[in-house]
């Protein structure tokens, strides 16, 4: 087991109902720890340089749309296998594909209003904190 770093994103429609604690309950109750968070609203230049890759996507408009609606809560997880451990935690980008006890199955509202965004892999991760986190801000 290996002690990493993800990037975690509460969406807009997480935030708007409410779900950040409860949210976050369920990271440090898998052993995950909080060790950066910063509630924003995102510009949609910010958003676009995000998900830069995705831009030649028929959802990217609606997309970055979508995460400029409201506030995100931007997040550090640490943790043995972080990664993964985050990504069974959300569950299936589809909802209807989550298992049942998983973020996605128990608070998205749609496949795009899925509440959570995670890092698919290290390389992602070190680029996604790097890109709304200096080294600093990162405190375990």
């Amino acid at each position: 087991m290996t002690k990493e770093l993800t990037l975690s994103i509460i969406k807009p429609d997480a935030t708007r109902r409410n779900l950040t604690g409860a949210i976050n309950a369920r990271f440090e109750q898998s052993g995950l720890r909080i060790v950066a968070q910063k509630r924003v609203l995102l510009t949609r230049a910010e958003i676009e340089g995000f998900y830069a890759a995705h831009a030649e996507r028929s959802f990217f408009d609606e997309l970055c749309t979508f995460m400029t609606s409201g506030p995100v809560v931007i997040q550090v997880l640490e943790g043995e296998d972080a990664i993964v451990k985050n990504r069974e935690i959300m569950g299936a980008t589809n909802p209807a594909n989550a298992n049942p006890g998983t973020i996605r199955k128990d608070f998205a509202e749609s496949i795009e209003a899925n509440s959570v965004h995670g890092s698919d892999s290290p390389e992602a991760a070190a680029v996604e904190i790097a890109y709304f986190f200096s080294k600093t801000e990162i405190v375990g």
